[in-house]
């Protein structure tokens, strides 16, 4: 065993000519590890619209990962099962004969319902490299939440469109920690294996790995890493890595090796609707409404049930129809903030009035954090780097700052000689969504000053290296002079949490029929990229669903 195996699977300027147009496609992948995504499969298309007067047995709120897992389980059991989605299926090309923008020049297909915008590494040499672009129902929402910004993907798939593809099982004792109610056994050895055999996880060739221009920027990441001793591991990912080898030899389209990543993948990429969501296709139990966002849901005045009603908007994301349907079942999975916006705002207004006051409590970033550090000259990053992360620092077990710390692409075409990270700290901060009656919005709480903690964690990782390398921060990349990308988090956990907010299989308390799917259970912080447990813990949960509600 070599020493980059023994972990766990789990200058101050730029030395070349740098073109803005360079920059604009280096931005686009500078979230590497967190937001991405292939087109819905024709099999998998809906075979209707819901409207107004349906009446169904299990309405499932949202595609991402809860909801995938959740059709695709209630499909099985022969249950015929309706996806509310408010994004678009992407499954048509533009065109440029492709489905999803390109990172070089992003276009309208880039964001959701913005008119500009919102690149997670913003600036260079001090200026905005943002461009004006077509309002549209894009493929990356970067929502505004106050404090923070939440990148969240939109469209059939969801998140699994616009991430980076980790595919990172926690630490079982942090789990335990995080989730104490959930039976670890059965999580470690059962639901964990279902979810990542089902999303088609797989880990790169590491000799490969070694020896490809395309992961320079890994290998200088942990070089740097471990001459400060720290501890480097490879992490597995949804990405096709023979199809990479594919790309790298000239012989397939390239994808990841051209950037593709953060406003979705145009081959290479499990995403979910090429696999959980296309296996519930295949059942012929499944339909697919898109462009429709659900604004309520309450009791059924009669027959029982829930009645939910939805706007159904057009692709500059204006109301041209308002329907009511109803669902003998319903099934929360439009994430963290998705799901727990809706559930705060029906209580607040009377919809839901009984559930617990426990909804709404418990959100956090995951403890998210960017950062980018400038390199000698001899420690380049490489010209030319796959979008696809398969390495980080693992430094979770510091009792003063654990933090696990992505080695992030920076794809620009040229050397730049910068290594970024995205840093998941154990920050120990939460916030609650609120119901604001003036405006008839739900809010978050959240505070910029509540990234200190996890800021504090990062630099005694990033500040071991840079004094050990004689390097320092790039202050150019999150605004002007700001060394820390605290703004944003890819990673929106809690809202309802699990045994607290639902009971511990994601019912509602007080609601028979009502049941949570996705990342608003997990209590705001998991340590590594969420949607491996997000996923094995919907496999968990709809098990005794099946097993004790579905007749």
């Amino acid at each position: 065993m070599t020493k980059h195996q023994k972990s766990r699977s789990f200058t101050a300027t730029t030395r070349s000519n740098f073109s803005r147009r360079q920059f604009m496609m280096a931005t686009g992948m500078a979230a590497g590890a967190a937001v991405l995504a292939p087109a819905w499969n024709a099999t998998a298309t809906p075979r209707r619209t819901l409207d107004t007067g349906d009446r169904v047995p299990a309405l499932i709120i949202g595609s991402g990962y809860g909801g995938a897992v959740t059709a695709l389980r209630l499909t099985q059991a022969g249950i015929d099962t309706h996806i509310v989605e408010m994004g678009k299926a992407w499954d048509t090309p533009g065109a440029d004969g492709k489905i999803f923008s390109p990172l070089l020049e992003p276009d309208k297909r880039s964001y959701w319902l913005r008119t500009r915008t919102a690149q997670p590494v913003s600036h260079f040499s001090g200026g905005s490299v943002d461009k004006n672009i077509e309002k549209y129902v894009g493929v990356l929402d970067a929502e505004n939440m106050g404090g923070i910004t939440v990148y969240q993907g939109r469209g059939v798939g969801g998140g699994s469109l616009v991430n980076g593809g980790m595919a990172v099982v926690p630490k079982r004792s942090y789990f335990e920690e995080v989730l104490p109610s959930v039976d670890s056994d059965a999580m470690y050895n059962t639901f964990f294996p279902t979810a990542n055999a089902t999303l088609g996880v797989n880990n790169i060739d590491e000799s490969w790995f070694e020896s490809t221009e395309y992961y320079k920027f890994a290998r200088t990441g942990r070089k740097t890493a471990e001459r400060s001793g720290f501890q480097t591991t490879f992490v597995p990912n949804v990405y096709d890595f023979d199809y990479m080898k594919l790309e790298a030899a000239g012989s397939a389209t390239k994808s990841a090796l051209v950037g593709e990543v953060i406003y979705g993948n145009n081959a290479g990429k499990r995403s979910l609707d090429k696999t959980y969501l296309a296996q519930a296709a295949a059942t012929g139990k499944l339909t697919v409404t898109t462009l429709h966002q659900v604004t309520a849901v309450s009791p059924a005045a009669s027959g029982g049930g829930y009645t939910v009603e939805m706007d159904h908007i057009d692709e500059q994301g204006n109301v041209v129809a308002t329907k009511t349907v109803t669902a003998d079942k319903v099934f929360f999975a439009a994430g963290s903030v998705g799901t727990s916006k809706l559930l705060v705002a029906m209580k607040a207004q009377g919809h839901l009035p009984n559930l617990s006051g426990e909804v709404g409590q418990g959100w956090g970033n995951n403890g998210n954090i960017m950062v980018g550090r400038a390199n000698h000259m001899w420690d380049a990053t490489g010209a030319k780097q796959s979008a696809m992360p398969t390495m980080g620092i693992d430094n979770w077990d510091d009792p003063e700052g654990p933090v696990f710390a992505e080695i992030a692409p920076f794809p620009a075409g040229t050397e730049l000689w910068i290594s970024l990270y995205l840093a998941i700290t154990k920050n120990p901060e939460r916030a609650q969504f609120l119901f604001n009656s003036g405006t008839g919005q739900t809010e978050l709480s959240w505070q910029t000053s509540q990234n200190q903690p996890g800021i504090d964690m990062a630099k005694r990782v990033f500040d071991k290296i840079n004094k050990k390398e004689g390097t320092i921060y790039r202050t150019d990349l999150f605004g002007v002079y700001k060394t820390w990308g605290d703004g944003l988090t890819y990673h929106p956990l809690g809202g309802a949490i699990l045994n607290k907010a639902t009971d511990n299989h994601g019912r509602l308390h007080g609601y028979p029929g009502l049941y949570v799917m996705d990342g608003a259970l997990v209590p705001g912080n998991l340590g590594v990229n969420p949607f491996v447990t997000i996923t094995a813990l919907a496999e968990r949960n709809m098990a005794d669903v099946i097993a004790n509600d579905i007749h």
